[in-house]
C-alpha cells in the first residue's frame, strides 16, 4: 500500500491532473493519458543557476552532467543503455530557475525508470576522474556555445548589465573563471543541499496505472530523507533612470545589436500582454519591425526577440543582425521609434487578434505530446509554485485588450529603462566566408542541456 497523500485533483477541458505528496516531501503530478502506449517520466528540482552562490556559477549545470555518471549500484553509462534498450530516450536541462530530467518510454516500463531515477537521487557516486571528465566537457561547451559565438557573448553581457546584483545576471552555463574553480567538494555540497525528495517534483504523464504509479514511486522514494532546502528571494533591481551602453569588438562580419528592457515575472498579468505586443512587433512577415528592419527598411538580415518567463522579473531581449554597411545604432533608432509609436498610438484591433491567435495556436501546438504536457506541468509547478497555471496560458492571451497593450508599452518600454550592447566587427571575419548565425535568446527554450 502506498503512503502518498492525495492533495488535489484538477480537471480542465477533459484533462485530469492529480497531485500527491509523500511524507518526505516528494511531490508527484500524475496526468493519465491512455490514448497512446507511451509515457513520460520527469523529475524537476527547484534549483537552477539563480540559486548558486556567487563565484560558483555553472554548478547547477555541471551537476546535471554528473547525474549521468553512475551510482553506487549502477555503473557509469548504464542509465542511458537501459533507457535505450527499452526503446526510450532521455535527457536533462538546466536554466535559471530549475533543473529537470526526463525519460520518454513505451508503456510497461514504469518499474525500470522509477528504479533508475530513485537510484541516482539516493546513490549518486561521482569519482574524481568522472568529475574531471565532465568538468572539461562543460568548459569546452562554454567555449563552443558562448566564447565562439558573438551573439551569445552579447546576450551574456546584456544580462549582466541588466542584473548587476540579481543572480539572473549570471549565465546558466557559468562564467569560465567560475567553472574553472569548481571542485568535487562543491558538487557534493550542492547535492546535499538541493537534491532531496522535498525539493523534487516528479511528473508522470501517459499510459500509466494510478495504483501502479503510486505504489512504485512510494516504494523506491519513500525511504529517502528530506533535505529542507530553502531558496533565497533576491531583491529586484532598482528601476533604471538612464540607459546603459556597451561596445564589444567581436568576430563579426557586420554589426549586431542587442537591447533589453525589464520584463515581468511569468506569473505577472503583464507577461501575457508583453508576449502579445512582442508578437505584433517582431513575429511574422507582417510584424511592424520585421517590415521596418528587414523587408522594407533593409537594414537587417535577421532579428530575434525573447520575453523571458521566469519566477522573478527578467529581461525582454531583442537582437538584430545588420546588413553590410548598416550600423547597430541605426537599428536601435528604428526599434526605439516603433516602440515610441506603439506607446503613443497603441495597436489596431486586427493586429491584436492576429497576435493572440498566433500565440494561442503556438501554445496548443506545444501541447501535443505527453512529454510536452508533462514539461508544462513541471515548469509551472517549479517556476510558479502551481501546475494549474499551465491551464491558464491560452486564456491569458485571449483576455489581452488593446488598452492592456498600450498601458504595458507606456510603462515597460520606456527608453531610459534599456540596456544596449553594440557588436562591432574586429576585422577577423572574412565577409565572404561568414555563415548564418543562430538567432536565440540567452539560452534555448529549455536552457542548457546535457
Amino acid at each position: 500500500m502506498h503512503s502518498f497523500e492525495h492533495e488535489a485533483t484538477f480537471q480542465h477541458a477533459g484533462t485530469t491532473v492529480e497531485r500527491y505528496r509523500l511524507k518526505n516531501g516528494l511531490t508527484l503530478l500524475f496526468l493519465p493519458e491512455p490514448r497512446a502506449p507511451v509515457f513520460s517520466y520527469q523529475t524537476w528540482f527547484r534549483v537552477g543557476a539563480s540559486d548558486e552562490q556567487r563565484g560558483k556559477g555553472g554548478l547547477a549545470h555541471l551537476f546535471e552532467h554528473l547525474m549521468f555518471k553512475g551510482t553506487e549500484t549502477t555503473p557509469e553509462g548504464e542509465y542511458d543503455r537501459r533507457i535505450e534498450s527499452l526503446g526510450g530516450r532521455s535527457n536533462a536541462a538546466t536554466w535559471l530557475d530549475w533543473t529537470f530530467y526526463h525519460a520518454d518510454l513505451p508503456a510497461g516500463h514504469l518499474e525500470a525508470i522509477v528504479a533508475l531515477e530513485a537510484d541516482r537521487l539516493a546513490g549518486l557516486a561521482v569519482t574524481p576522474a568522472a568529475f574531471e571528465s565532465e568538468h572539461k566537457v562543460v568548459m569546452n561547451e562554454r567555449r563552443e556555445t558562448v566564447e565562439d559565438e558573438p551573439a551569445s557573448i552579447m546576450s551574456e553581457v546584456l544580462w549582466a548589465m541588466a542584473f548587476p546584483t540579481h543572480p539572473y545576471g549570471r549565465p546558466t552555463i557559468g562564467f569560465m573563471a567560475d567553472i574553472e574553480g569548481l571542485t568535487l567538494e562543491d558538487a557534493a555540497r550542492f547535492r546535499q543541499r538541493w537534491y532531496a525528495p522535498d525539493n523534487a517534483v516528479v511528473v508522470a504523464a501517459g499510459d500509466l496505472s494510478r495504483e501502479a504509479l503510486l505504489e512504485t514511486v512510494a516504494r523506491h522514494y519513500g525511504a529517502l530523507l528530506p533535505g529542507q532546502a530553502e531558496r533565497a528571494h533576491p531583491a529586484a533591481e532598482e528601476p533604471r533612470k538612464f540607459p546603459e551602453f556597451k561596445e564589444l569588438r567581436l568576430a563579426l562580419a557586420h554589426e549586431r545589436l542587442a537591447v533589453g528592457w525589464p520584463s515581468p515575472a511569468v506569473t505577472d498579468p503583464d507577461h501575457a500582454v508583453l508576449e502579445v505586443l512582442n508578437e505584433v512587433l517582431f513575429e511574422g512577415d507582417s510584424a511592424r519591425l520585421q517590415r521596418a528592419l528587414v523587408t522594407e527598411g533593409e537594414l537587417a538580415s535577421g532579428h530575434a526577440s525573447f520575453v523571458s518567463g521566469f519566477r522573478h522579473p527578467g529581461l525582454y531581449e531583442v537582437s538584430v543582425e545588420l546588413r553590410p554597411g548598416r550600423t547597430a545604432a541605426e537599428a536601435e533608432a528604428v526599434v526605439l521609434e516603433e516602440f515610441a509609436r506603439v506607446a503613443l498610438e497603441g495597436i489596431s484591433e486586427a493586429e491584436l487578434e492576429k497576435a493572440k491567435n498566433r500565440l494561442e495556436t503556438s501554445f496548443w501546438r506545444g501541447q501535443q505530446t505527453v512529454q510536452q504536457r508533462a514539461w508544462s506541468l513541471g515548469h509551472w509547478e517549479v517556476t510558479a509554485g502551481d501546475f494549474r497555471h499551465a491551464f491558464e496560458v491560452a486564456d491569458r492571451f485571449a483576455a489581452v485588450t488593446r488598452e492592456d497593450v498600450l498601458r504595458v508599452a507606456q510603462a515597460r518600454l520606456r527608453p531610459e529603462l534599456r540596456v544596449v550592447v553594440y557588436g562591432l566587427p574586429n576585422g577577423e571575419v572574412d565577409e565572404d566566408e561568414e555563415g548564418d548565425e543562430e538567432e536565440e535568446g540567452e539560452e534555448g527554450e529549455e536552457g542548457e542541456e546535457a
